[in-house]
């Protein structure tokens, strides 16, 4: 039996996408391929809501790679940074920042909860230049509002830059409304294709400051990508076989809207939350993504277990959590090629363990 992933990344691919998997990658120092990224480019900027002048560069990396890369190209020793977290994947843009010795301001924020507007204001004459978040802290589960630290990045002069990987495509996202100056995604979640390729996408303000900086870099030189995409190209070999998937699976979204593509996903999320209401779930965090759901054990301490006989005896994968709720919390996720059929799979794997008296 092929496993189902209910993960948030991998996850479930298309059809079409594991088509394209199976075929012979081409030589990509062409004009051909040039019209692939470039088309890959417009397309992001689409999905991103974000001008034209604004700038992609296609990283053949993971996203934490390319949260490196931001906040090494736009930032520097003169900066002064506010993160906001509220869980491990939050606390990695502090982990990059400290290793390049950055001035930072942590917010820290109590698990399942959003940052406040008294917490933000604490922060507003302290001369930050620089706020960084995980919009979605996978986590938890809690979607922030990009909206409203947009507003406070733009009343403060300061530049907003958003890790998304979790949440695009799955969430309502507007980079140019919301006064988001970087944006991070990867290929691996709700685009649904195989982990390797991330970008970085930055409007034309934060581009500009990016090529004025005298510090240098390598492999995660943003100006080098920028000035190779100008032709199409990337300055280093590039994941060819996921860039013909992403080029295919965002044709697709823009064939079909964006928006649809994220209310198919809020009815997926939706749809589960309201069928586990009779389980002795329940959810933990406020202001949830579309992306996933975390589920609260009442009854017992044993998540590692049920997250293995999920995966032994009925052939689902869902996201175990980590430190001190590893046996007391599930993710479950809502991205990729998933049905409301296999939420009832799910569901019913569900009962069938609590009949068991395992859950």
């Amino acid at each position: 039996m092929e496993e189902l992933l209910f993960t948030v990344g991998p996850v479930q691919m298309y059809e079409n996408t594991k088509k394209i998997s199976a075929q012979q990658i081409p030589y990509f120092r062409t004009n051909e391929f040039s019209k692939i990224n470039n088309r890959i480019v417009e397309n992001l900027k689409k999905c991103m809501f974000t001008s034209q002048d604004s700038k992609v560069a296609l990283l053949t990396a993971s996203g934490t790679a390319a949260m490196e890369a931001a906040v090494c190209n736009i930032f520097n020793n003169n900066d002064k940074l506010l993160i906001i977290v509220g869980g491990g994947f939050g606390r990695r843009f502090v982990d990059i920042c400290r290793k390049y010795e950055y001035n930072i301001e942590v917010l820290e924020l109590e698990q399942g909860k959003v940052p406040t507007s008294e917490q933000l204001e604490r922060y507003k004459d302290r001369g930050i230049t620089g706020v960084l978040v995980n919009i979605h802290e996978t986590s938890t589960g809690v979607l922030y509002d990009g909206k409203s630290l947009g507003n406070f990045c733009h009343e403060i002069g300061a530049v907003f830059v958003v890790d998304a990987i979790s949440s695009f495509l799955a969430d309502e996202y507007k980079m140019d409304e919301w006064n988001i100056d970087a944006t991070i995604i990867s290929s691996q979640k709700a685009l649904a294709l195989h982990p390797g390729m991330a970008a970085v996408i930055v409007n034309n303000q934060t581009y500009k400051k990016i090529m004025c900086q005298t510090t240098s870099h390598y492999y995660l030189d943003l100006k080098e990508y920028f000035r190779n995409m100008e032709r199409g190209q990337t300055p280093f070999t590039t994941a060819v076989g996921i860039t013909l998937q992403l080029d295919d699976r965002l044709k697709q979204i823009c064939s079909i809207g964006i928006d649809h593509v994220i209310e198919s996903t809020r009815e997926l999320a939706v749809d589960f939350r309201k069928k586990i209401s009779e389980l002795p779930f329940s959810i933990p965090s406020e202001s949830l993504s579309n992306a996933m759901t975390p589920i609260k054990l009442n009854n017992t301490e044993n998540a590692s277990r049920i997250f293995e006989l999920l995966k032994k005896e009925y052939g689902i994968v869902v996201n175990p959590c980590g430190g001190t709720v590893k046996e007391k919390m599930l993710r479950i996720g809502h991205i990729g090629n998933i049905t409301i059929g296999d939420n009832d799979r799910l569901i019913h794997a569900f009962i069938d363990l609590q009949n068991r008296g395992i859950l």
